[in-house]
């Protein structure tokens, strides 16, 4: 399966996973990585040191290409990059932010730069600013979301008339059919986390991987629009949050009952009620906890049987 993106970043399959907070650490990347895809490092959860530390551990469990996520937002920039040239990192996705301020340096020490973009003209932006590729996330993705709620299968085709570079999707992708569906709209290549959030190898908790194996189609919702948008799955905190917003809680007030570390907590320690639970509306489709190996060769099956049954319909308009 060759195009733009699996030559771009010289892998087999054109499956990218998310650089997920408290989900994507040294093990899943380099599962992924190992399994054909490109795996990533999610730094937004990690301190400097940490952050190296998983980056040392990818680099012994795998020689294939893996590379990290950073979001701009990072107090510790700096530091992060610093480590990303000297552990000789070279595939960086930059989210959360301008990819303007740091693409011309990476690229100056041979890195290759993808940015996360959730609309069209921060995708026009980015590629301006000169990155390699753009992934381009909509409405559905778990996580911190834009705040247009566009959906993915809209922002697509919409991205893809405006730039002249690779095109990640991502948001609400996590079978060999969704990748198809986005191909066919226009992606070279997706973007999955929720789907490998629910494998043996993320480094989330057990009680947050059954809750994505628990969840329906309404399991989700899109919250906090007015402090900084994330999809949740609906718990006690998401209901407080949820009633506080309804009541007309201001966004410092919001703020307040967020409070710190609520990612940690849900994601990486299991509070189902108390944490932020960060899933995709995807989790309604995803019914087993497997190991990274057996979820990648499940999507390039699914993919190529829903190809073959394309092609062996005929349609008479």
């Amino acid at each position: 399966m060759n195009n733009k993106i699996t030559s771009l970043f010289n892998i087999s399959f054109p499956i990218i996973q998310g650089g997920m907070i408290w989900n994507s650490g040294w093990k899943l990347a380099s599962a992924v990585s190992n399994s054909g895809g490109l795996g990533l490092i999610g730094a937004g959860s990690m301190y400097p040191e940490t952050f190296r530390k998983h980056i040392q551990k990818c680099k012994k469990a795998t020689d294939q290409p893996f590379g990290v996520n950073l979001p701009m937002i990072y107090p510790q920039m700096d530091e992060l990059i610093n480590i990303i040239l000297e552990e000789n990192v070279k595939i960086v996705f930059t989210s959360a932010g301008n990819p303007k301020k740091y693409t011309d340096f990476f690229h100056k020490n041979d890195i290759k730069v993808a940015h996360v973009v959730p609309g069209v003209k921060f995708a026009i932006k980015a590629q301006d600013a000169g990155v390699d590729a753009i992934v381009a996330e909509g409405f559905e993705a778990g996580g911190h979301n834009g705040r247009d709620e566009t959906t993915t299968f809209c922002l697509i085709p919409m991205i893809k008339k405006g730039i002249g570079i690779p095109l990640i999707a991502a948001g609400g992708i996590g079978t060999g059919k969704g990748m198809l569906a986005a191909m066919t709209l226009g992606a070279d290549g997706v973007q999955m986390g929720s789907r490998f959030a629910a494998s043996e190898e993320a480094s989330s908790h057990t009680n947050f991987k059954n809750e994505i194996v628990s969840a329906k189609d309404d399991s989700t919702q899109l919250t906090l629009k007015d402090v900084t948008p994330v999809r949740l799955i609906k718990n006690k905190f998401y209901n407080e949050i949820n009633e506080a917003i309804i009541s007309g809680a201001t966004p410092e007030q919001q703020k307040e009952i967020l409070g710190r570390g609520r990612a940690k907590k849900g994601m990486f320690e299991g509070d189902l009620d108390e944490g932020e639970l960060e899933i995709g509306q995807v989790a309604g489709l995803i019914d087993s906890i497997e190991p990274v190996g057996k979820i990648i060769e499940d999507i390039i099956t699914d993919y190529k049987q829903a190809l073959t049954s394309i092609n062996s319909k005929k349609f008479n308009f």
